[in-house]
């Protein structure tokens, strides 16, 4: 099976090593994904609600350069840093994937990359023709 990488274009991914997503056949693993714009600037700074949409947008635009959508996503995690935000949090997730229905989960951790940063959410998602 061919591999294909998708790059955001952010400094980091070479130093780190990652791609923003990849897709070997029809399996697509979107890496963690944060609320930044095209810009790499924090979209939403202190609201988890306006950073989850965001970070979702970000994931559906990665998703559309391997040739899928939000629809073929089958699971999703999210971390949070304040769990206190989980309902802003799963409000947006809801929002995006109320009809889909992905498996999930939501895990608050100590700290993300960046102190503004209050949200990161990876996805797998399966291509249904297999292609």
């Amino acid at each position: 099976m061919d591999r294909v990488n998708i790059s955001s274009g952010t400094p980091w991914e070479p130093v780190v090593g990652y791609s923003r997503a990849v897709r070997v056949g029809p399996y697509i693993h979107v890496s963690g994904t944060t609320a930044t714009d095209a810009d790499g600037k924090i979209v939403g700074a202190d609201d988890a609600y306006a950073q989850a949409v965001q970070s979702i947008r970000n994931i559906e635009s990665a998703l559309k350069r391997v040739g899928s959508s939000l629809q073929d996503v089958v699971r999703t995690r999210m971390f949070v840093i304040k769990l206190a935000d989980w309902e802003k949090i799963g409000k947006a997730h809801g929002e995006f994937f109320r009809d889909i229905r992905p498996a999930t989960s939501m895990l608050a951790i100590s700290g993300l990359v960046s102190p503004e940063m209050l949200v990161e959410i990876e996805a797998e998602a399966i291509l249904p023709d297999g292609n």
